[in-house]
Parts: C-alpha cells; sequence; structure tokens
C-alpha cells in the first residue's frame, strides 16, 4: 500500500484485489498493524534498530 517493494502507493481496492480481501479488510490489518508499530514496547525496538 506504501510502496514499499517498488515505490508505487496502492488503493485499498488494489491490495485487496492482489490478497483476494476486501479494501475494507485491508483497512482493518493495515489499521492494526501501525497501532502494533506504534506500541511504546514494539516503537524503542524500532527507534533502536534505526540508530
Amino acid at each position: 500500500r506504501f510502496g514499499l517493494e517498488d515505490g508505487r502507493s496502492r488503493t485499498l481496492e488494489e491490495v485487496g484485489q492482489s490478497f483476494g480481501v476486501t479494501r475494507e479488510r485491508i483497512r482493518q490489518i493495515e489499521a492494526k498493524a501501525l497501532r502494533k508499530l506504534r506500541h511504546p514496547s514494539r516503537s524503542k525496538v524500532l527507534r533502536d534498530f534505526l540508530e
């Protein structure tokens, strides 16, 4: 969705078609993943990794 693979951003609809699910399900998965990444324990690990 964010173009990490090839630099091209994709819509929820495009990602959903690739994985055979609805755009709403992609939105839910994306929201859950971002919530996890923002969690303090995980974000510290990510910050440490980037330093």
